[in-house]
């Protein structure tokens, strides 16, 4: 555990789906996850993982909408899942109607969040991905305030 939130080590994808799955499981509305890593580090994976534990029946129909922008998927609640890669600037994401999506009785997942930081809002859970061998991820998830908070206990459950 860090000073300012908890780190897990995961081995595989199916160890990242299902730190995501916790998450998921502890999902309210209007609470916004923001995924910040490189390429390949297992955001989607953790997506996944989210929307099988906030009850979305296939999670093979969850994917990065990197060339969407935005996919919705329907379970226990409504997810937004978003990717930020391809804006340049959180007014984009704006633009895409974030703010509704946050007002709504959902939770919005943003991959590549970093790109869009100024957007989010203040009490969002911020998990940070780092490659820690081959197979092996360090997610780190950190939270800004007190709904957010709450969604820690997922990871120290672990």
């Amino acid at each position: 555990m860090t000073q300012r939130g908890v780190s897990i080590i995961t081995d595989s994808a199916e160890a990242t789906r299902a730190v995501g799955r916790k998450l998921g499981e502890a999902l309210r509305p209007s609470t916004c996850v923001a995924l910040v890593g490189p390429l390949g580090a297992g955001k989607t994976q953790f997506v996944k993982g989210i929307a099988v534990g906030a009850g979305v029946a296939d999670d093979l129909m969850v994917n990065s909408p990197t060339f969407v922008l935005v996919n919705e998927y329907k379970g226990r609640l409504h997810l937004y899942h978003l990717d930020a890669y391809r804006l340049s600037e959180s007014a984009e994401l704006e633009n895409l109607g974030f703010t509704e999506m946050l007002g709504a009785a959902g939770a919005v997942i943003v991959e590549w969040a970093d790109r869009v930081v100024g957007a989010l809002p203040d009490d969002h859970l911020n998990v940070l991905f780092e490659h820690a061998g081959d197979t092996n991820r360090r997610l780190t998830a950190v939270a800004g305030g007190e709904e957010s908070r709450q969604l820690l206990s997922a990871f120290r459950a672990l």
